[in-house]
């Protein structure tokens, strides 16, 4: 929760500092800590004066360094340092690098955190800065929030006497406590009305990454990995871990401690699945050790030699086991909300566990990354057992579902598989195969059933590389049990008021965008059954490289996203059937749309964000189904309407509220 929230922290500085500097004494010594992977805390007061070049505030040789520098506003890399600029367009960052060695990866050295400038609510003047190196955390704290950490592997290489010295230009006082100071939180809000649809944890940096929802007493609660700088977090390892929502009407929404904290320096948790089993409520995952280190130094040689011998997975505790923890786990909720505790024992070689109850009250897994197939046990504990070898194929993060007559198994990012319920022996369907899935630009998309036998998918949009904004849909199931998506009313952000663009619409007509984010609404009026063509281009203010088209082809009923062009439609695109890749968010297209063979409602959704670097366009289609892409460095400023055998009407406009 650490990095959910905007938090105040106080730290306890009643521990004698190590050493101070001031600006009467900038410049000191200090002896090496006793223990080399002590922890360390180093509290500075900074009076930020000039933005201009590079100025180094505080240094530690061959240890650690704080300074500001001013930042390309073009380049958003792995830190995305232009999503806050000062008004003339400047992207000053603070920044601190730490220096770490460790014989398992000596080139994993430098480790820089840092945020822009203008993230701070008053740029210029002082501030109080502290940072934090914990072991398994690196850490920036400004005017006591945590606007930015890392995950370290190694330590620093302290000498036996430290010089240290202070920048007494823009630099108050500083002072070093070993061991660190741990932040002491004061009292978390308890809930948060902010919309939840496109949205992303506060910061810079910070995205949503894998999700995991489950409906349990009432409330429906969304795990996700925290991400930071698109994976590139621990030397481009992840270093994900669970963060954790839940809300009992999706308006309000409570933002717990994080489910899956990380505590040492070799964790990194890949993705699982809630379930409750013997009335305990547990959240399974993986540790992706073998990021780290190589898996012979793991626990998974003897995992994989108990299953190959039993013909079923052990039960291996993390503190007894020889190797270094990896494979499944989980942890359970002390209350059955939040609140949860790591079970510390590993269940399964494999390192992305779906654990599950089928609805005959069965605890069965599907298994993914390092294992495959569905596994059966009559305890989570171990005793595993593969019951289904060569079934699921392929996919990552795959789980299963049921809704009435169908089982459905979802693979991740790109597989879908279906089979009647009743037919217990029957062969799953890939419903990809026929084009027939609900991929609409999400990754990874996990699907919970809630009151009133409703269906929710949540999952990710890709922004630049790894993780992105959350996106929630409802979906809709057909007799035949295809499933469709349609926007969920409880969480559509909300707008002001409307205006009118145009009445009808039956020639290529451009019109101005006046804000940066909209809903736009209208009906497609096709001149006859099943034919028709629409073409709606999004473009910036000059030329048209960043310009996007939503495409809508009745004859075939097809719906894509394109480059968009001032000079006719854009050409088609491929279907995940056909090898195009809706997963990237990108320029892809969806097939079979349905409803569409009358007139239809078409709602689209604008987002621009300085944060994302271009705007977010999500599509609803007669409200039955969805696409969503993103466009880096669009900013909508005017729309270009193409028609071809359809007429549109009652064209309205509504600015997206804050």
């Amino acid at each position: 929760m650490l990095e959910l929230l905007t938090l105040l922290w106080h730290f306890n500085t009643a521990q004698p500092a190590q050493s101070a500097l001031t600006v009467q004494a900038p410049q000191a010594e200090f002896a090496a800590p006793v223990n080399p992977t002590s922890s360390f805390t180093v509290a500075l007061t900074m009076d930020l004066k000039r933005f201009d070049g590079e100025s180094m505030l505080l240094e530690i040789p061959h240890v650690l360094s704080l300074r500001v520098r001013q930042h390309d506003p073009l380049d958003r890399g792995r830190q995305n340092y232009p999503a806050f600029k000062l008004p003339d367009g400047s992207v000053p960052v603070l920044e601190a690098n730490i220096v770490l060695h460790s014989t398992e990866h000596p080139d994993w050295t430098n480790m820089t955190i840092g945020i822009p400038v203008a993230l701070l609510k008053t740029p210029g003047g002082q501030h109080e800065i502290v940072l934090s190196f914990s072991g398994p955390r690196w850490t920036m704290y400004v005017d006591g929030e945590l606007l930015d950490n890392d995950f370290p592997f190694g330590y620093p290489q302290w000498g036996a006497t430290n010089t240290w010295k202070l920048n007494a230009g823009q630099a108050i006082n500083a002072a070093i406590y070993f061991p660190g100071i741990r932040p002491e939180p004061k009292p978390a809000q308890a809930a948060r009305t902010s919309p939840v649809q496109y949205w992303t944890p506060p910061g810079h940096n910070s995205w949503v990454g894998d999700v995991a929802t489950f409906f349990h007493k009432g409330r429906y609660h969304v795990f996700y990995l925290y991400d930071r700088r698109h994976h590139q977090s621990k030397f481009g390892k992840g270093a994900h871990y669970f963060e954790h929502l839940s809300t009992a009407d999706f308006k309000t929404w409570t933002e717990h401690e994080a489910a899956t904290p990380l505590d040492e320096q070799w964790e990194c948790i890949g993705t699982g699945t809630p379930f409750v089993f013997q009335g305990k409520f547990c959240i399974s995952y993986g540790l992706h050790t073998t990021r780290i280190y190589p898996l012979a130094r793991t626990a998974l040689p003897l995992q994989n030699e108990y299953l190959k011998q039993h013909g079923s997975s052990g039960r291996f505790a993390w503190a007894t086991t020889p190797g270094v923890p990896a494979g499944a786990t989980y942890s359970v909720s002390a209350d059955g909300i939040a609140n949860f505790n790591k079970s510390r024992l590993l269940f399964h070689p494999c390192e992305n566990p779906s654990v599950y109850t089928d609805p005959s009250g069965k605890l069965r897994m599907v298994a993914n990354y390092g294992a495959r197939g569905i596994w059966e046990s009559e305890s989570v504990d171990g005793g595993w057992r593969c019951i289904s070898p060569d079934f699921p194929p392929g996919g990552d993060c795959t789980f299963f579902f049921r809704w009435g007559r169908f089982d459905y198994i979802i693979g991740g990012f790109k597989n879908l598989w279906s089979k009647p319920a009743h037919a217990p022996d029957s062969a799953y369907e890939d419903v990809v195969g026929r084009g027939l899935d609900f991929y609409d630009g999400g990754n990874v998309p996990a699907i919970t059933e809630i009151t009133g036998g409703r269906f929710l998918m949540a999952a990710w949009i890709p922004i630049r590389g790894w993780g992105g904004p959350l996106i929630i849909r409802e979906l809709i199931q057909f007799p035949d049990g295809r499933i469709g998506s349609k926007w969920m009313p409880e969480i559509a952000p909300a707008t002001g008021p409307a205006k009118a663009l145009a009445a009808r619409i039956a020639a290529t007509t451009t019109l101005p965008a006046d804000q940066p984010s909209f809903l736009l609404t209208f009906d497609v009026q096709p001149a006859a059954a099943q034919g028709g063509k629409l073409g709606l281009c999004f473009l910036p203010d000059n030329g048209e490289q960043a310009a996007c088209e939503l495409q809508i082809r009745l004859d075939d009923q097809r719906a894509q996203f394109s480059p968009g062009s001032l000079n006719g439609f854009a050409r088609g695109q491929k279907s995940l059937r056909e090898g195009g890749a809706p997963q990237s968010a990108g320029n892809y297209a969806i097939e079979h749309l349905i409803g569409v063979d009358k007139p239809f409602t078409l709602r689209v959704v604008v987002k621009g964000d300085d944060k994302l670097g271009g705007s977010l366009i999500d599509a609803e289609i007669a409200g039955q189904r969805t696409l969503i892409s993103y466009r880096p460095e669009l900013s909508v400023r005017k729309m270009v309407f193409r028609t071809e055998g359809l007429e549109l009407k009652n064209l309205q406009v509504a600015p997206l509220k804050p």
